[in-house]
This record gives C-alpha cells, sequence and structure tokens, in this order.
C-alpha cells in the first residue's frame, strides 16, 4: 500500500510541477509579464520544497512509468489544444486536480504536507484568475495594428463606418461618443459589438464600462478622469481589454501602476477630435515606448495620424497606430483604412 501512495504522490507531482512550467512559460515569452511569470516560478518552488519532506528515494523508486495502464490512453471529448489560451487553461486544470491528489494522498504519511499542498491549490486558482483577466486579454490585443477610434459626432453613418473598416483592414474598432442619451447610445453600441463580432474585429467602448460589460464588449477606454481599473476589473465578467490615454511621462507612469493592457500616447499631432490637447510629438512615443520595453503593456499611438504622417510615427517605434478623424471624415474611409495598413504592415 505505501509503495502506491508513493507512486500516487510521485505522478502528481510531476503533473503539478509540468502544469505551472507551462504557465510560467506562457507568462515569460508570450506575455513579457515578468511578475506573473515570478508567481509561477514560485509556486513551482513551493511545491517542489514540500516533495523534498519525502524519501525522494521512495518516490523514485515507486516510479513505474512502463507498466502504467493510464500512459497513452485517450477518451472521448478530450480537450482540443487550438490557441496558447487553451494550454494554459489545460495546464492549470492538471496542476489543480494533481495538487487535490496530493494533499489527500499526503495526509496518509503527513497531515501538516497535505495543508501545504492545499494551500498550494487554492493559490494556483488565484493564478490562474489573474492571468485569464490580464494575460488573455493582452494576449489578443498584441495583435492589433490599426487601430480605428470612431466619433459618432463625426461619422455620417458610424456603423456603415465600423463595417467598412472591419472589412477594410482595422483589427480593433472604438466606439466614442461626445454626448448621447444613455438609452440610445446603448442600442447604438449593442448593434457596434454585434457588427465587430460578426466581422471579427475587437470592440472597445469609450469611457462607459456599464455599457461594454452588459453588451459584452471586447474592452474599455479610459480617460485620465474616469474610473480606476481596479474598479473596472470589478465590474468585468470575462477579461476586458482595458486602455488609458497619457500625454506624459508622469501620466504614463500613472497609468502604467494600475497595469492596462494598453496605454494610448498622444495626441502625436494637432487634432480636432478633441479640444485643448497638448501635442506631444513623436517624441513621447520613443521615450514612453524605451520606458515599457521590460513591461507587458502595449503601446498605441494616437492623435492627428492620417496617411501624411504616419509613417513619422511607425519611425519613432510605435507599432500600433490608431486615427480617427482620418477615417470619421473621409469621403471614402474603407479606401483610407486600406491604405494606412498597407503603409503599417510595411514596417
Amino acid at each position: 500500500m505505501s509503495r502506491a501512495v508513493f507512486r500516487i504522490i510521485d505522478a502528481n507531482f510531476n503533473r503539478a510541477r509540468e502544469g505551472l512550467r507551462v504557465a510560467e512559460e506562457f507568462c515569460r515569452f508570450a506575455l513579457n509579464d515578468e511578475a506573473l511569470s515570478s508567481r509561477c516560478k514560485q509556486l513551482r518552488h513551493q511545491l517542489s520544497n514540500a516533495i523534498s519532506k519525502l524519501d525522494a528515494q521512495q518516490l523514485i523508486s515507486a516510479r513505474d512509468t512502463q507498466n502504467d495502464i493510464g500512459c497513452g490512453v485517450e477518451v472521448a471529448g478530450q480537450m482540443k489544444r487550438v490557441n496558447l489560451e487553451d494550454c494554459i487553461t489545460a495546464g492549470f486544470a492538471r496542476t489543480t486536480e494533481a495538487l487535490r491528489v496530493l494533499a489527500e494522498s499526503a495526509a496518509i504519511i503527513e497531515a501538516k504536507l497535505s495543508a501545504v499542498f492545499e494551500k498550494l491549490r487554492y493559490d494556483c486558482y488565484t493564478l490562474e484568475k489573474d492571468i485569464s483577466l490580464s494575460g488573455f486579454a493582452a494576449l489578443r490585443f498584441s495583435k492589433v495594428r490599426l487601430y480605428v477610434i470612431l466619433t459618432v459626432e463625426d461619422c455620417k453613418d458610424v456603423l456603415s463606418v465600423a463595417k467598412a473598416c472591419a472589412e477594410n483592414g482595422a483589427d480593433c474598432l472604438q466606439l466614442r461618443v461626445k454626448s448621447m442619451p444613455d438609452g440610445q447610445f446603448f442600442s447604438l453600441a449593442q448593434k457596434f459589438v454585434d457588427l465587430c463580432k460578426h466581422q471579427g474585429s475587437i470592440s472597445i467602448i469609450n469611457d462607459r464600462v456599464d455599457i461594454a460589460v452588459a453588451l459584452d464588449a471586447d474592452g474599455v477606454h479610459l480617460g485620465q478622469d474616469d474610473l480606476p481599473l481596479r474598479q473596472v476589473r470589478a465590474c468585468q465578467l470575462r477579461p476586458l481589454i482595458t486602455g488609458i490615454s497619457t500625454h506624459s511621462m508622469a501620466e504614463l507612469q500613472k497609468a502604467v501602476e494600475q497595469n492596462p493592457c494598453y496605454v494610448g500616447l498622444g495626441s502625436v499631432f494637432c487634432t480636432d477630435t478633441k479640444q485643448n490637447v497638448n501635442v506631444c510629438g513623436t517624441e513621447y512615443i520613443s521615450s514612453a515606448i524605451e520606458f515599457l520595453k521590460d513591461k507587458p503593456i502595449h503601446t498605441v499611438a494616437i492623435g492627428g495620424i492620417n496617411l501624411d504622417n504616419v509613417e513619422k510615427v511607425l519611425q519613432a517605434g510605435a507599432k500600433t497606430i490608431a486615427v480617427s478623424s482620418a477615417i470619421c471624415k473621409a469621403d471614402n474611409p474603407a479606401d483610407v483604412c486600406e491604405k494606412l495598413k498597407q503603409i503599417i504592415d510595411k514596417c
């Protein structure tokens, strides 16, 4: 019986450790998130330290991989991995299941050790949530190159423009209104979110967290005076892409403390979308990107960008470009969108 217990512990220790390694590599290489990666690593070390309290030779001696009847067994309906998110979900499922088995099995040998495994299991639940809420959204946004902000008051038909943009290169669309009754805005936003889902574009709602959550939009963009991100995260029902506008290094540093998915950097040039906006130029773009190079936060250059100056912004280091007036006020939004995307993709 003791041999069977050690065999169970050995197998589930390896399973839990492997699952945590998958999560750690995801945070390290896919998210570039040092904090989350360190938490994964810390849990792995805590797990190894707990196992070290047992006789290592007994664990190794009990191992019998060649005669393990469970090796290679497959069942119908097993989870298929089609992306990195699936790998993380599966990895944490293995880890938490293995930790439960470890807690139950270790109780036969050492009650205090069982409690350690149980605590590690709950720590993994929290870590999985944190990776899912911030990491999954960040990974999706990392593919965005052209980000179009649709200000309702600037568009003749905002939904038609949204559709044209989605069909001609826009990876992400933001719906923004200057002034509109809540009921009317909600109805418009619902059509906007549905359109984005149908077209495969990311949908962002400006300012209104309540509407973004109610309509299952992909994210929300916040200004300097909007809700703090900790309140936004308390409202979300699933991982939200979160962005914060910044106009200076001081505002950028403040925004980074909240750990958004991305930060807006601007206004790069003069713009008539917003009044009384300070122009920061491409210098701010370069400085901000350098400041964020070792942080898991994406950047979006914004403000007065059009076909004539977009290359200057790209040369400053920008990877994601946001445009508004250049699209909303164009005679042919689809054509402008397509040309912008072509320029961006060349860099």
